[in-house]
């Protein structure tokens, strides 16, 4: 399953904004630095959908705001 997410890093609280079933909008408090929020945005995902880190995987945009996320079934 594809997910296409917009990242927001450095923001003050942590949510995710559903635009539609496979677009997200992923606020994060960490800073994009050192692969911090893309850590933080994996992790908030895998808690919303009650999966594991380990399922998620980002297969582009791991320097971008715009990313495609994978999770394996």
């Amino acid at each position: 399953m594809k997910f296409y997410i917009k990242a927001k890093p450095n923001k003050k609280s942590e949510k995710i904004e559903k635009i539609d079933e496979n677009h997200w909008v992923v606020f994060v408090k960490e800073p994009p630095v050192e692969n911090k929020a893309n850590q933080a945005l994996i992790k908030l995902i895998a808690d919303d959908l009650g999966v594991a880190l380990s399922r998620i995987k980002i297969i582009s945009g791991l320097k971008s705001k715009n990313k495609i996320i994978q999770i394996d079934q």
